[in-house]
């Protein structure tokens, strides 16, 4: 893997790059869509690469072991061959979700040991074996096994979790240093920064995880219950610290405006379920501010979703219709939300891109959040 710095902007640390991967370039910054299970929800492949324009989408690894499975995943020829995606593909170690089972979970030295949340099945994760299966589902970006406490934790229990992660950390490092991928393309590994939100336990992780080398780096356990102001401070404290020559990557975050900010404090990768997520429960967002599309007030708007929008769903469906779907409880509802607030969020940070090349990126950023903060 290869990342180039093209541009940045004055009086930020915002800059454009490119990553390149077996599988395509990728501009810089930009926008992941999350595929957990092998698909991003209601949206064809086809849907993503024309409408959504997406460079890069994720899996995950807890999912797609349990189903449908590495042997399937192995037999298919990887994730790519399985669900058509012939782009970049990132996949989470499953630290978030094992995180997330905390009732059925134990962390050790050895590993994370849970339950299976579809059968109760017991199963250990280790950093070496998180390796071995990223290998097997074939992601071009295979992350490091680590623990992601709450953003709420306390120290003693933020210093206890930073060990493990980074004992852990230098395991999964070695374990990729003596593996190679299996089917004739490379794998990049990042490891993982955390410290909950005591600056001095995130720079003593960032300074650690820059002495890998790695291809490029990740900023987790962000976006977990801590305020946003807290979140973008630790974000400045770990990119002091991270190489410029490197990726950086900013796990599961989050509204337009936080992805707006991060770009600001030099974060190139960003990902999460938001604009899926909200988009089926009625939420769109636009460079206006957000909608939400069961209110009346859509019902007789006869105008486009988005009139100069980037996607076809945008110029084709009015607010009413889309009310009315929702209302209805049409399927269809969910597939356009989702199409649009996927290219909406692909759209931002393209735009951001282009503003960071222009050298205007500060005032058109204000000027954005502003906006992006409205009910409509």
């Amino acid at each position: 893997m290869d990342f180039k710095v093209q541009a940045t902007a004055p009086d930020t640390n915002a800059r454009a790059g490119l990553i390149t991967t077996d599988h395509g370039t990728i501009e810089t910054p930009i926008f992941m869509p999350v595929g957990t299970c092998a698909s991003v929800k209601g949206v064809h492949i086809h849907e993503l690469k024309d409408d959504v324009k997406a460079q890069i989408i994720l899996g995950n690894t807890y999912h797609l072991y349990l189903r449908p499975g590495i042997e399937i995943l192995e037999k298919a020829g990887g994730l790519h061959k399985f669900n058509g995606w012939d782009r970049p593909i990132l996949t989470d170690s499953g630290g978030f979700q094992v995180f997330s089972l905390s009732a059925n979970r134990k962390l050790t030295d050895e590993g994370a040991h849970f339950r299976s949340h579809i059968d109760g099945s017991k199963h250990l994760f280790t950093p070496e074996g998180v390796v071995d299966i990223q290998r097997s589902i074939g992601s071009d970006i295979m992350m490091a096994l680590d623990e992601c406490p709450p953003g709420t934790a306390e120290r003693r229990y933020a210093r206890k979790s930073l060990d493990l992660t980074l004992r852990w950390m230098d395991r999964g490092w070695k374990r990729y240093c003596e593996t190679e991928g299996r089917y004739g393309y490379r794998q990049a590994w990042f490891p993982i920064v955390q410290g909950v939100t005591y600056p001095d336990l995130r720079r003593e992780s960032a300074e650690r995880v820059a002495e890998l080398g790695a291809d490029g780096n990740a900023i987790g356990g962000l976006a977990v219950g801590e305020p946003a102001e807290v979140m973008y401070e630790m974000i400045d404290v770990v990119n002091e610290i991270l190489p410029q020559d490197k990726p950086r990557y900013l796990m599961g975050v989050g509204t337009p405006i936080n992805i707006l900010e991060a770009i600001d404090r030099g974060v190139d990768m960003m990902d999460c379920v938001m604009p899926t997520r909200n988009g089926r429960n009625g939420m769109l967002f636009t460079p206006e501010g957000t909608m939400n599309m069961r209110n009346k007030k859509w019902a007789d708007d006869f105008r486009p979703i988005w009139e100069d929008g980037p996607c076809f769903v945008d110029r084709v469906y009015s607010r009413a219709y889309l009310r009315h779907l929702f209302i209805a409880n049409e399927i269809l509802a969910l597939q356009i939300a989702s199409i649009h607030n996927l290219a909406f969020y692909l759209w931002l940070v393209g735009e951001a891109r282009k503003h960071i090349q222009l050298g205007d990126f500060k005032p058109w950023k204000t000027e954005m959040v502003r906006n992006l903060g409205k009910r409509l």
